[in-house]
């Protein structure tokens, strides 16, 4: 997962919202009209964050006649939560620390 990606999806997690969406889809495909009976937001405000989450790979649709179908995708989660992981265990190193022009 590059930087770039890793970004779009951490920003479409920093809305309570989205992350509330998310909980909802976790016990598995809900359509659109669930998930606006579960929250309080408009069926355009709605829209607008599903589009954030699809374009961010967190979420898929389909469209069944005119109901569209909402799935979380469990892999970018994965991924994203490796990535934090990752972060987390990181080591400081002291070559960056010696390179500092303030050390000299």
């Amino acid at each position: 997962m590059d930087s770039m990606e890793t970004v779009k999806i951490l920003k479409a997690l920093a809305d309570a919202n989205r992350l509330h969406i998310l909980e909802l889809l976790g016990s598995g495909e809900q359509c659109a009209c669930v998930l606006l009976g579960n929250l309080a937001l408009s069926q355009p405000t709605l829209s607008h964050h599903m589009k954030i989450l699809c374009d961010a790979g967190l979420v898929t649709s389909r469209k069944a006649g005119k109901w569209i179908y909402y799935t979380r995708q469990a892999e970018t989660l994965d991924r994203i939560g490796a990535c934090l992981q990752a972060l987390g265990h990181t080591t400081p190193t002291d070559d960056l620390a010696t390179d500092c022009r303030c050390r000299e």
